[in-house]
């Protein structure tokens, strides 16, 4: 254990002189210092200091592959029998100001004929947001555990938890509420793969900019077939509908395409009318558990409101750039006769209760 704490002082040593004389780290030891820490091989100070120094220091791209190198290793992934998969992975700490409905959006995006997973945690720091599986837990009472996993092939659809696909990263959760701040951790855990399919797609995002070039280069190195990595509201994936996004697509060891996504580029001028309309109408409109519940419950039973607006919307953007359709419009018409069809409630409440056993 000396030798080990000893590696990391030298780790430390390296990234945390200061602006001016912190050297970058090479990607095998971004990926060794990283698994000390996720091993519990030092103690948690230094492994704190660590992560501070390493997100106040501005990660390399090297050092960014090297740390999700690390984190994917303790990743077993599970195969399913599936022609394709989506993974959504929206930010870890939640989203707090606008209600937001990308959980409903999943069993929609199913139903549209797509699988698809929510991939997220409870709510961590700094915002401590609603996430997907705060929404399981908290209301739905869902226990964490892999009959999800089941779920996943039946249904279609389903929401893993990193308690179950990655559990060191989950023993880190005290840690990141110490140190506050986002550390490397929030970036790079979006992009894990967890579940395998005959071909793998993911859908994340990034809030600050450059962090979308080193989320597309690991996703080169990745076993995801596509990823799609856009700026949408408050860092989720609702792209295009508060304001112009840039959404990058990468495919195999190709270089990202930037595209720019907006109502007007998305949508004839009705719809564009109607989600921008809708948009204003939840704005003045607490963003608490229980009216996301409320609202999104409404949208999958009646398609009314504007819940299943914002959800159509998300659902029609997403398949479309998965290669699903043509344009987010057709999408978009998609979803919204599903939705007003009432028939993804009553799958959605069946995998709950499932979900519960």
């Amino acid at each position: 254990m000396a030798d080990l704490e000893t590696k990391m002082k030298d780790y430390l040593q390296k990234i945390a002189a200061g602006p001016r004389l912190s050297k970058d780290l090479t990607e095998a030891e971004a990926e060794d210092a990283l698994n000390l820490i996720l091993g519990e091989k030092v103690s948690k100070v230094r492994a704190g200091v660590f992560l501070i120094a390493a997100r106040m220091k501005l990660e390399t791209i090297p050092e960014n592959i090297g740390y999700w190198r690390a984190l994917q290793s303790h990743v077993t992934p599970v195969t399913v029998n599936l022609d394709q998969l989506l993974q959504i992975a929206d930010p870890f700490d939640g989203f707090q100001r606008i209600p937001y409905f990308g959980f409903y959006a999943i069993p929609v995006i199913a139903q549209l004929g797509l699988p698809v997973y929510g991939h997220s945690a409870l709510p961590l720091p700094p915002k401590f947001g609603i996430t997907f599986e705060d929404i399981l837990q908290s209301n739905y009472k869902v226990p964490e555990g892999k009959q999800r996993l089941a779920l996943l092939e039946k249904y279609r659809f389903s929401y893993l938890s990193t308690s179950d696909t990655l559990p060191k990263l989950e023993n880190l959760r005290s840690l990141r509420t110490e140190i506050v701040k986002r550390p490397m951790l929030a970036t790079l855990e979006k992009i894990l793969l967890p579940v395998k399919a005959r071909k793998n797609i993911l859908i994340t995002t990034y809030f600050h900019r450059g962090y979308e070039t080193a989320l597309t280069e690991i996703g080169k190195l990745s076993e995801f077939d596509k990823v799609i990595i856009g700026n949408g509201m408050e860092g989720t994936t609702l792209f295009g509908i508060h304001k112009e996004a840039k959404v990058f697509i990468q495919k195999g060891a190709d270089a990202a395409i930037q595209n720019n996504l907006s109502l007007k580029t998305l949508y004839n001028e009705e719809t564009a009318q109607r989600i921008a309309e809708a948009h204003e109408e939840l704005k003045p409109i607490e963003s608490n558990l229980e009216t996301v519940v409320k609202l999104g419950e409404n949208a999958l039973k009646t398609g009314t409101g504007p819940a299943s607006l914002q959800i159509a919307s998300q659902a029609g953007i997403l398949t479309h750039l998965c290669g699903m359709f043509d344009t987010a419009q057709e999408g978009f018409d998609q979803a919204l006769a599903i939705l007003e069809s009432g028939q993804v409630y009553e799958s959605f409440m069946k995998w709950i209760a499932e979900a519960k056993k």
